[in-house]
């Protein structure tokens, strides 16, 4: 038995849903063709939490639930405008984003069917060697350094703010970003897919009263960035060169070298990474990736 996406919004599916028995094989195959569906509109919007892209959103899920207070309420001509808009939106949504959606078949092309490269990890761990080799020269010399790193929340909003550099994440360039009194120095590097997306970005700065009074607008803008999104961010202060990083709204300050890599590693080089993400990942990565391009 097939599902059409209006079947969602006609209360006879649902009634003829629920009236089947609960230990026949149709129920079944119902009941996972639903929990399929609402766990890709979930695993959607999580990719595009923190974009632009999020404001559509808001407004196809305003379409859906209108459609459906029309159909419980009985408002026949509302109900078939908004079947009309749903079913042409499809096809310009096709068409609007229709760059993203090829980049992300060929992303999925490129992938293997089960599992990650071990090269991806590899990345991962150049970008803890790259990310401690720089920390660890700051850090002696006292040079303030803010990096924000982006895991699942998109931060394209505070990308928008920065220096655009798309360059590859080397101790080296990290340190000569925030050598005193140059150019992109000020502000924050803003680290997407082991790439420096760009410099000089700013965050948004915490106001929460939990914050010491002798920490200043870095590690305010960490924890700001940490309240918003699920990103991790690392700070030298310039004051003392201690090593700070805050994660899911939670600072860690005064970290020694053993501890942060620790973090790092755990957070960045997950173990089991390897042959965890499936092809609906793969595909989502790639439609995400090309609509922030």
């Amino acid at each position: 038995m097939s599902i059409n996406f209006t079947d969602f919004f006609n209360l006879d599916y649902w009634r003829d849903l629920l009236s089947f028995d609960i230990f026949s094989l149709s129920f079944f195959v119902n009941l996972l063709d639903v929990i399929v569906v609402w766990y890709l509109v979930y695993k959607l919007i999580q990719l595009v939490r923190g974009t632009k892209a999020i404001q559509l959103f808001k407004g196809v899920g305003l379409f859906i639930v209108l459609r459906f207070l029309a159909g419980i309420i009985g408002l026949k001509t509302l109900s078939w405008l908004m079947d009309q808009v749903i079913t042409y939106g499809v096809i310009a949504a096709i068409v609007i984003f229709q760059p993203e959606i090829r980049r992300g078949l060929e992303h999925l092309g490129r992938s293997s069917l089960f599992k990650t490269s071990k090269n991806e990890k590899h990345q991962d761990e150049v970008l803890v060697q790259s990310l401690d080799k720089a920390v660890q020269y700051m850090a002696k010399r006292k040079i303030g350094a803010l990096i924000t790193i982006e895991r699942t929340t998109g931060l394209e909003e505070y990308i928008e703010t920065g220096i655009a550099l798309d360059a590859d994440v080397t101790g080296e360039l990290l340190i000569n970003i925030f050598i005193p009194n140059t150019p992109l120095h000020d502000g924050a590097v803003i680290i997407r897919e082991d790439k420096i997306a760009v410099a000089s970005a700013y965050l948004p700065l915490s106001e929460s009263p939990l914050i010491p009074k002798e920490f200043g607008t870095r590690h305010r803008a960490a924890v700001g960035i940490s309240e918003v999104s699920d990103a991790l961010t690392l700070i030298v202060s310039e004051e003392t060169g201690d090593v700070s990083i805050t994660l899911n709204n939670r600072m860690m300050t005064e970290l020694s070298r053993q501890e942060y890599l620790a973090i790092l590693n755990r957070e960045l080089v997950p173990e089991d990474k390897i042959g965890k993400r499936n092809v609906l990942q793969s595909f989502l990565e790639g439609v995400n990736k090309g609509g922030r391009k």
